[in-house]
């Protein structure tokens, strides 16, 4: 997910799925190799999850552009709220002796799910907004992930909630799935931290 200075904003490539499915695979090569779990992806259904996410973007884009840093959160969450639902990606395999006490391998494809919108959202915020991301320490809490994966297969939206917890920010637990104008988040720390691609914490 390198970008150049000559490049466009990063925000606008990303609305582009030759850019998402090039990011997809780099996030899944890379978890697969810093976790040692093999994936499978469908990429008909990968390409289902791009168009829907794409038309859901663009049904709440603010008018206002003093509120696109915050809408960048949001449209991370809608992101992962797709992933979860169309479910684009299953497990091949784990490692022998994968922990299952850890949130790499509890719930590997919600994990590189939440890896990649974290990170995604992380590159455009520092990217085309100057800012940070400090992603919070129920990224690598167990009882978050199980609270996670049980609600979110019930409604996927929350998804967007719990993205904005693992972010370090405050979720919107009762309307997540609608974006609220002009509320704009402080976003702080840095893009990537060891817990969401190393399940050693290296």
């Amino acid at each position: 997910m390198a970008h150049r200075d000559d490049d466009p904003p990063l925000h606008k490539s990303a609305q582009r799925m030759r850019w998402f499915i090039g990011a997809f695979e780099d996030q899944i090569a890379r978890t697969s190799r810093e976790t040692g779990t093999r994936y499978r992806v469908d990429q008909i259904c990968l390409a289902e999850v791009f168009a829907d996410w794409l038309k859901a973007f663009r049904a709440q884009k603010p008018a206002n552009s003093a509120d696109n840093p915050s809408y960048v959160g949001f449209a991370a969450g809608l992101m992962l709220k797709t992933l979860i639902r169309k479910k684009p990606v299953t497990v091949e395999a784990l490692p022998e002796d994968a922990d299952r006490s850890n949130p790499a391998y509890f719930w590997p494809e919600g994990y590189l799910y939440v890896a990649f919108c974290l990170n995604v959202r992380g590159l455009v915020i520092a990217t085309d907004y100057h800012g940070e991301q400090h992603p919070g320490a129920e990224l690598s809490d167990l009882r978050t992930w199980w609270t996670f994966r049980e609600n979110t297969e019930r409604d996927a939206g929350l998804a967007i909630a719990f993205l904005d917890l693992f972010a370090g920010e405050e979720p919107e637990w009762t309307m997540p799935e609608i974006f609220r104008s002009g509320r704009m988040r402080q976003v702080v720390g840095r893009f990537y931290t060891p817990e969401i691609g190393d399940p050693d914490g290296r």
